[in-house]
């Protein structure tokens, strides 16, 4: 059984996958922003089997970069990570908004996050393998401007959540180029299309699908050897936005991230 570090689970799809891999024997680690909402989460999940909290505002990079440092010296052994927490495009209407570093919102806690948190763990991860990473994207993509990836003009939520996933799916293949060979995997994924989630529902979209529907992307990611550098529309091999293969695009890619990273 693994030790599965999971973002943003406690609600939406995050707790339901939480739930899922608790009962199936695997010891979850489960990150929230509110501490009583972990708390409340760890016991539920300690009553079906073996939970820890952990509690990080991911929209502060000192914060993932510290929940990275706090999981791998308290598990040594973990071999798979989840990043699933994510900002929605909020309600319509609502104007740009700031993290804690000042980086636009949706980049920082979408795609500055995740990126933060993969390298901070990376080292267990290639200490336990077979590892896997599965970053839980969205069929929603849009190309970031790399004259302006904090979105400073014409600012809208939707184009800035589609950009951060861009953003996921693209690093998610320069990653996995990375780590060919060193047994751990990355993929991402698109779930399930507007789950019945606080996030969905607080963009005023009426719900597809539930919770339900978008878990087993994510559990088979986690659990079974479904190779690494993939785009996956919930457990279907799929193709994701053509930008995001393209070389140039990630070399410049990983090239802004680098500097987003150190403001």
């Amino acid at each position: 059984m693994s030790t599965v570090l999971i973002t943003g689970a406690t609600s939406g799809l995050g707790r339901y996958v939480a739930f899922e891999l608790v009962r199936g024997g695997h010891v979850v680690l489960a990150h929230g922003r509110d501490r009583t909402r972990t708390e409340q989460l760890v016991t539920e999940l300690n009553g079906q089997g073996r939970a820890e909290g952990f509690v990080a505002d991911l929209a502060r990079l000192a914060e993932v970069r510290e929940l990275g440092a706090r999981v791998a010296k308290a598990h040594p052994e973990l071999d798979v990570l989840i990043n699933n927490a994510g900002v929605g495009a909020g309600p319509r209407g609502s104007g740009r908004e700031l993290g804690a570093d000042g980086h636009e919102l949706r980049l920082a806690v979408n795609y500055l996050a995740p990126v933060a948190l993969t390298r901070a763990l990376l080292p267990v991860l290639r200490a336990n393998p077979p590892a896997r990473i599965v970053n839980v994207g969205s069929v929603g993509q849009e190309p970031l401007d790399f004259d302006d990836p904090e979105f400073t003009r014409g600012y809208s939520g939707m184009p800035a959540y589609c950009r951060s996933k861009f953003a996921l799916a693209a690093h998610t293949f320069t990653l996995a180029e990375e780590l060919a060979g060193s047994g751990v995997a990355v993929n991402v994924l698109h779930p399930a299309t507007y789950m019945d989630t606080a996030m969905v529902r607080e963009s005023g979209i009426g719900p597809w699908n539930s919770v339900a529907d978008g878990a087993p992307g994510v559990l088979a990611l986690a659990t079974r050897d479904l190779g690494s550098g993939g785009y996956f529309d919930g457990t279907r091999p799929a193709r994701a936005h053509e930008g995001t293969y393209d070389g140039e695009v990630r070399r410049r890619l990983e090239a802004v991230t680098e500097q987003l990273l150190t403001v």
